[in-house]
């Protein structure tokens, strides 16, 4: 069996043993969106190198901390950056961190990404509430013997992304006065970029957004029980939909300039699934 438990409990143990807070929820911020955690208040940062057994961040635009803190009073640990397969990592160390958040009492995780827009009705900025996803990556984070600790061997993920957090989302830009789409979320190994021609594949079985990361977090959370909001940032328009050379700079700009209708929309949700984590 293997040891992922009882690293998850260790990293776990040290991380509530930095911080007087204990929090319910989890938040992990993709690339160029991680200034959310910086306005947390009582905050704690622990550099992701300081955590027993925790993945280290190497993609641009990922600060690598944990910062546990209060938003608007409200406990949150949140992840400034993730890791992916594209640095090497395998889909069980990409999920690690879900694992943690597990053992630490979060019933609930908030993921934000960068993602290309797929879907002809997006435009660069625009916010999308994940409401499925389609696997790409040909690789899963529960692949191997299975830890009945953390979850069951065959796990549904029919309803991977909780709808009435969905629900909760939509309303909360409804009254932020802010338009945000629904979509299907691809994921795909990378780094490089996708084709114009996986992009018209893509789009074809149904992929509204692509991008390179959330889902082995997604399934890892799934596995354990808990609830996932996911929010992507469209920052490009994937290849073939505009006659223009793809860069990761893009990305950091597009979700540079939308970061104040992202912060918004986190802090109008929480409360909400606050009150669901705690009844």
């Amino acid at each position: 069996m293997s040891d992922d438990f009882s690293n998850a409990e260790a990293a776990a143990h040290f991380l509530l043993s930095q911080t007087p807070l204990c929090p319910r929820i989890g938040l992990v911020l993709g690339s160029g969106l991680g200034d959310f955690a910086d306005e947390l208040s009582d905050q704690t940062r622990i550099p992701y190198t300081n955590i027993p057994f925790f993945p280290l961040s190497t993609a641009v635009g990922h600060a690598g901390q944990m910062v546990i803190g209060k938003a608007d009073g409200i406990p949150v640990a949140t992840m400034q950056g993730r890791v992916h397969l594209y640095e090497g990592y395998s889909p069980q160390e990409v999920a690690f961190p879900m694992r943690v958040f597990g053992r630490m009492g979060i019933r609930a995780v908030v993921l934000t990404n960068a993602a290309g827009g797929v879907s002809l009705e997006y435009k660069q900025g625009a916010l999308v509430i994940i409401t499925d996803h389609i696997n790409l990556q040909g690789q899963n984070p529960l692949i191997g013997p299975n830890d009945d600790r953390f979850g069951p061997r065959f796990p549904d993920v029919t309803r991977a992304y909780w709808k009435p957090y969905r629900e909760i989302a939509l309303q909360a830009a409804r009254k932020l006065g802010k338009t945000v789409y629904q979509g299907v979320y691809a994921a795909l190994a990378g780094p490089s970029y996708e084709t114009p021609a996986e992009i018209r594949y893509l789009r074809t079985i149904g992929a509204d957004l692509v991008g390179m990361s959330t889902i082995s977090e997604v399934i890892a959370a799934r596995h354990m029980g808990m609830k996932v909001l996911a929010v992507s940032c469209v920052t490009n328009m994937a290849a073939g939909i505009l006659d223009q050379v793809l860069n990761h700079e893009e990305v950091l700009e597009t979700t540079k300039r939308v970061q104040g209708d992202f912060v918004a929309l986190l802090r109008a949700v929480l409360p909400a699934i606050a009150q669901d984590v705690e009844a």
